[in-house]
């Protein structure tokens, strides 16, 4: 994993999580239509490589880069890494909180996870607003203001 030191962090194409974002939503929208767990699970795991390796690494990010970025012009701008690694962590835990309803029969749990992680994709995707992104910033400042 890259340095935690401002200098050391890894720049992202925004784009890139932006497509992410309306991939998760597309297959948020099928948990919910079928009420799938395993499909959860599946989007689970494409948010745990991307917490975990970076987004460079996780399913979407490479079909952005093999598919989508071919196509377009290069980006204006780049961006830290680690809020969108942060949102996709927060899109884990409640993945896998969904699916966790979905396989035990809870599945007012699961609808009420997969509901809430497909809310903050749709709002990436459609407005390129990434709540995680900003969960992390607050997180960031919050530390900041105790000296930590």
């Amino acid at each position: 994993m890259p340095d935690s030191t401002p200098a050391a962090s890894v720049r992202v194409d925004p784009r890139g999580p932006r497509f992410a974002a309306a991939l998760t939503t597309l297959v948020l929208f099928l948990v919910l239509g079928t009420g799938s767990g395993v499909l959860l699970a599946a989007q689970a795991v494409v948010f745990a490589v991307g917490a975990a390796l970076g987004l460079r690494w996780s399913p979407y990010g490479w079909l952005y880069r093999r598919l989508v970025r071919p196509r377009l012009g290069p980006p204006r701008e780049l961006e830290d890494e680690r809020p969108p690694r942060f949102a996709q962590a927060v899109g884990l835990g409640f993945a896998l909180v969904g699916t966790a309803g979905y396989l035990a029969g809870v599945t007012w749990l699961g609808i009420t996870a997969a509901a809430a992680a497909l809310a903050a994709a749709l709002l990436n995707a459609a407005f390129g607003y990434c709540l995680g992104c900003e969960v992390y910033l607050l997180a960031v400042r919050g530390r900041a203001r105790l000296g930590g």
